[in-house]
């Protein structure tokens, strides 16, 4: 017994759902081709964002080189406040442990006062001294290792300063004003790190006496320069009429304020945590909440 055929209706629908199922078809990968075209061209314009700022602060920091002769080593200096340094009359085994535990290679050494510096003290030579026979901690003479000072004025540009450290193969200076007071200590590093930036982890924080703290805030000593602040998180606090962060409160605050007094300015709240004398010691900065909106 033969089949009968399909009427010819049938093969009329037949064709029309194959029809409906290429065009579903055609257009699902019309619709998928179209997505995959928005993503590439949503990560090309992402890529070509992070091209534009990485451009841009490769030509800030060559622009930074070029601007040497704008900046003074007073500018980028390690304040005296901040600095540290060796007290001549310790005894020779407290300024051994000092040296050990500092973070520095290099420390200025002074007697009588921090404006009578008597010698730069390098780790380095320190360790080659107390392995010489018969030399302890307690008995060095800690001025016949210190190296010679060399003493810089603070309006010395950097792009001078540089040529200077480069010529004198030198790595560590003393800055002084006019009237041969110190004012702080200036290092090669610290100008390299005024044209290039600084080749740390971004990420972390890593700077002498700035702590980061669970809530986000941070602990600043305030001796820290402002300079500094802002080269490591973006600020933009200005330094015109202070170097040190301690200073910037005090010139906006117009006054030497008590511990726990609380100033907002520059889109930051300071609030003052210690305070020895006349000086701030200790600062906790962060970011002023926006104020919600209704």
């Amino acid at each position: 017994m033969t089949g009968a055929a399909p009427a010819p209706h049938v093969w009329l629908w037949a064709a029309l759902a194959l029809g409906l199922l290429l065009l579903s078809a055609a257009l699902r990968w019309r619709t998928s081709i179209t997505a995959l075209w928005r993503t590439h061209q949503e990560t090309r314009e992402a890529e070509n964002e992070r091209d534009a700022a990485a451009a841009k602060a490769e030509r800030d920091r060559l622009s930074n080189g070029l601007d040497l002769d704008a900046l003074e080593v007073s500018d980028i200096m390690i304040h005296r406040t901040a600095m540290r340094a060796l007290n001549a009359g310790d005894p020779p085994e407290e300024i051994v442990k000092a040296v050990l535990e500092s973070p520095y290679t290099r420390m200025p050494l002074w007697a009588g006062s921090v404006d009578n510096i008597v010698g730069v003290v390098h780790a380095k030579d320190l360790l080659r001294a107390l392995t010489e026979p018969g030399i302890e901690a307690k008995t060095l003479d800690i001025t016949k290792v210190a190296q010679k000072p060399w003493f810089v004025p603070d309006t010395t540009t950097l792009k001078e300063q540089l040529a200077a450290f480069l010529r004198r193969q030198e790595h560590f200076a003393t800055v002084v004003d006019e009237y041969g007071e110190v004012q702080g200590v200036v290092t090669l590093q610290d100008i390299l790190k005024e044209i290039v930036g600084d080749i740390s982890d971004e990420a972390a924080v890593d700077m002498q006496g700035v702590r980061q703290e669970a809530d986000g805030s941070l602990v600043v000593d305030g001796g820290v320069a402002i300079r500094d602040l802002n080269r490591a998180f973006g600020w933009s606090l200005p330094d015109e009429e202070a170097t040190t962060i301690a200073g910037l409160v005090i010139h906006e605050s117009k006054s030497i304020p008590e511990e726990r007094q609380a100033f907002t300015f520059y889109g930051k709240r300071f609030i003052v945590m210690k305070r020895a004398k006349n000086r701030i010691t200790k600062l906790r900065i962060r970011p002023v909440e926006p104020e919600a909106r209704a």
